[in-house]
């Protein structure tokens, strides 16, 4: 399911770089960097990133909000003809979704082996029992996706660790402190 990056043609390369830039958006506020952008013939649908903390809302995942965006934008709780680009791999709740909303393909950049539904902890796209087949692929931008989740998780690990110092009352790092 995760294929090699040339595999890919321009136009998923080009709307995975847009679903990037969505997911530098939650990034920017202090939630797990996650992009989703839903386009059907060349055009956008919908789009959102990852917002459940500011949102208070732990459904608020990128693919969920793209599709609450794309529903609402097309007056139709169906998408047929759509593709989902996400940065990281859907959850079980988000491809649940996407099946209702009869998505015919998604493309997402990096796994992720604790959530992720499509290949990682189960192939839910898979199940027998379900009315409508998603097409998946993987591995789109795989290398940017990935790094946009470690450098956010490293950074958040090194704030709590000097926060950590901070309550603790001990020095920091002195470099970190010069800044």
């Amino acid at each position: 399911m995760t294929a090699p990056e040339s595999t890919f043609s321009p136009d998923d390369i080009h709307w995975m770089r847009h679903a990037l830039a969505l997911a530098q958006q939650a990034a920017d506020m202090q939630e797990v960097p996650v992009g989703a952008v839903i386009v059907r013939d060349g055009k956008i649908l919908g789009q959102g990133f990852n917002h459940p903390i500011s949102g208070c809302d732990p459904t608020a995942h990128a693919e969920i909000a793209a599709l609450r965006d794309a529903c609402s934008r097309e007056k139709n709780y169906r998408l047929p003809g759509a593709t989902l680009y996400v940065t990281i791999e859907p959850c079980a709740m988000c491809a649940g979704a996407l099946v209702h909303a009869r998505i015919d393909r998604v493309v997402f950049g990096a796994t992720e082996p604790k959530a992720g539904a499509a290949i990682s902890t189960q192939r839910f796209f898979e199940a027998p029992q379900l009315n409508h087949k998603v097409n998946v692929e993987g591995g789109c931008l795989e290398q940017d996706c990935r790094s946009a989740i470690s450098a956010f998780f490293q950074s958040r690990r090194e704030q709590q660790k000097k926060l950590k110092h901070r309550l603790r009352g001990e020095p920091g790092d002195a470099s970190a402190d010069e800044e």
